[in-house]
């Protein structure tokens, strides 16, 4: 099967890459635009999603700074 792993930085820590995101966009006049995150995005095949996760947190994640969700991606 195939996951796919979204890690981005967890809420209330400082995302610069996020931030010059926003800044991009105001200046491209979207002033609306809010919250930008940027992350990663991992693409794998396994046998579960257990072992996904199993993955992600023992080495894709660093826990201390990053949150993640797996999700299906051959839906």
């Amino acid at each position: 099967m195939l996951f796919r792993v979204l890690i981005t930085p967890k809420k209330g820590l400082l995302d610069p890459q996020g931030r010059a995101v926003e800044e991009l966009l105001h200046e491209k006049g979207y002033s609306s635009v809010k919250g930008v995150r940027v992350g990663k995005v991992v693409l794998l095949e396994a046998e579960s999603e257990e072992q996904v996760h199993e993955i992600a947190k023992k080495v894709l994640v660093n826990d201390l700074i990053e949150d993640y969700e797996v999700e299906r991606a051959d839906r």
